[in-house]
């Protein structure tokens, strides 16, 4: 493995490594004017929410590391204390790339990038039309982590309005993340793409027991066919499934040919069995792969 002190390596070698690992990142497309009212907007990914209450997003415009000079959009927030932060979809990837060239102070990165600016209703600089989620903020506070190129610079934001296009809502009125279809910043030159396969579901402990990766009978823990991503969805079950539940579970189609199939075959009976619960928690059902294992123990 490579050790490495932060100390001992260039600023930009480090920044390279710190974006390539520390990733996917959001992206706050923030829009500020200026003190005469020139919109200003820029991308950064050193960003994420921070509170519900109060409602707060911080994003940091580092230093640039070339010639530690500061971006704008710091300039703009700290004089005029207001930002709107817009979130990034798929579709306005490549014009807000457009927008993060380094053109001179004052010139309008709405009409160099073809975003359509709307007005706030609470702060003075435009939201994006194009982005599906648009926050209206103060700035409460802006946090210097150092005065040399790299350093970020902490703008925390408190979110004084919000708005959201009804059209990446499902049924429920959730935000459906194949709808809203963010990217996010990686390493170099590269993005990705929160939707279609990216997007799974993990389910949640919070404040349920949890019987824990250590109560996995070891023939289990053990099996070349589990991932430790399987063994870690086993372990998020509240109890076992009873002698009763396993018993019934022989009744199940899928069961039941495996057990017929292989039924002179203890070793491919044990491989099957253990495939069908792997296919099931690839499912999301825990629970009946929990049957299915603990059915195998007879033949494992």
């Amino acid at each position: 493995m490579l050790s490495i002190n932060p100390k001992e390596i260039t600023t930009a070698r480090l920044h390279a490594y710190l974006l390539g690992s520390v990733a996917p990142r959001p992206i706050a497309f923030a829009s500020t004017v200026d003190e005469q009212g020139n919109p200003n907007l820029s991308p950064f990914s050193f960003f994420n929410v921070f509170s519900s209450n109060p409602p707060t997003l911080i994003f940091s415009p580092a230093r640039r590391v070339r010639d530690n000079t500061i971006k704008h959009t710091l300039e703009n927030a700290l004089s005029t204390k207001e930002v709107v932060i817009n979130v990034v979809s798929y579709d306005m990837v490549q014009q807000m790339s457009l927008s993060s060239v380094e053109y001179p102070k004052g010139v309008n990165e709405f009409t160099k990038s073809g975003f359509t600016a709307l007005a706030s209703e609470k702060v003075k600089p435009f939201r994006v039309k194009e982005s599906p989620v648009q926050f209206e903020c103060v700035v409460k506070d802006v946090i210097a982590l150092g005065t040399e190129g790299g350093a970020g610079n902490l703008i925390l934001c408190e979110i004084v309005m919000f708005h959201i296009n009804e059209n990446i809502l499902n049924e429920a009125g959730h935000i459906d993340p194949h709808k809203i279809d963010l990217v996010a910043r990686m390493g170099n030159d590269f993005y990705c793409r929160a939707s279609g396969d990216a997007v799974f579901e993990v389910a949640k402990p919070n404040t349920k027991p949890a019987i824990g990766y250590d109560a996995i009978p070891e023939y289990i823990r053990n099996s070349e066919i589990l991932s430790a991503n399987n063994l870690g969805q086993l372990g998020n079950i509240e109890r076992l499934p009873d002698a009763a539940a396993i018993e019934e579970l022989k009744t199940n189609e899928d069961v039941k040919d495996i057990l017929n199939r292989m039924h002179n075959d203890r070793e491919g009976l044990c491989h099957h069995l253990f495939l069908l619960a792997k296919d099931l928690l690839s499912q999301l059902q825990v629970e009946q792969a929990w049957k299915v294992l603990l059915l195998a123990k007879e033949y494992c």
